[in-house]
């Protein structure tokens, strides 16, 4: 039997996670111009003379301004069914007018400050923030990337710790952390444990700063050394 070989592309897609000190968010790009609630990670087939990395960079670049984000590369998602739909097939006859029989793509994790102000000159117009629990029914299967992703920020966490703090700002307070930590467990965590917890990281840093103008009272401010952090972690 004569081995049938497929007119495969390959694509990049990012998940761009930020928190707004409530929240976890996502960076999402409208699909199709005029219709706001068309939404889907950003992505792009990757071009002639690219890896895949310099793919996700420069999405990523494109998107926001920034030129060097912390990308970490999770899952290749290679279903032979996930861009059948008709309405997945049209955008990319539309978009691309390639001649696709599988479209694999190359999943990457990336944080950003939620602050921090984002450049966007990519193809797609309208970007925006996205809180999690808001995120609309995607095209392709951008639903099972950012659940899996979810996944894989939390393991990254148990991995390296320090990375947490690239979602947050400079100063901060115990309470944003700590609804930081819930926002990307999806779960409740006792309050005095997360103390106890925080009492075991030194490069926490209490800082001699209170909170200003709040209608509670006002909280310490905190920050992250990374130089404790990076000698705790040498030593280990």
């Amino acid at each position: 039997m004569r081995t049938r070989f497929i007119h495969t592309y390959v694509s990049v897609d990012c998940v761009v996670f930020g928190f707004d000190d409530e929240q976890l968010n996502i960076l999402l790009v409208q699909q199709n111009e005029g219709n706001l609630k068309d939404l889907k990670l950003p992505g792009s087939l990757i071009y002639d003379e690219e890896n895949v990395d310099d793919a996700a960079n420069r999405v990523l670049f494109e998107l926001t301004g920034i030129k060097k984000m912390a990308l970490r590369q999770f899952r290749c998602f290679a279903s032979p069914d996930r861009a059948s739909k008709p309405e997945d097939v049209k955008w990319l006859n539309v978009e691309y007018q390639p001649d696709i029989n599988r479209l694999i793509t190359v999943a990457y994790l990336s944080l950003c400050k939620i602050s921090r102000k984002l450049n966007n000159v990519s193809k797609y117009k309208k970007s925006g923030w996205v809180p999690i629990k808001d995120i609309p029914k995607m095209p392709f299967d951008h639903n099972q990337i950012v659940e899996e992703s979810l996944g894989e920020i939390r393991r990254w966490i148990e991995y390296d710790s320090s990375i947490v703090f690239e979602l947050l700002p400079t100063k901060f307070t115990i309470s944003q952390l700590h609804k930081l930590y819930e926002a990307i467990h999806n779960k409740k965590i006792d309050i005095r444990n997360f103390h106890k917890k925080i009492a075991t990281m030194p490069y926490v840093v209490q800082l001699n700063e209170m909170q200003k103008n709040v209608p509670h009272r006002a909280a310490r401010y905190y920050k992250f050394d990374k130089k404790i952090f990076n000698k705790i972690k040498t030593n280990i």
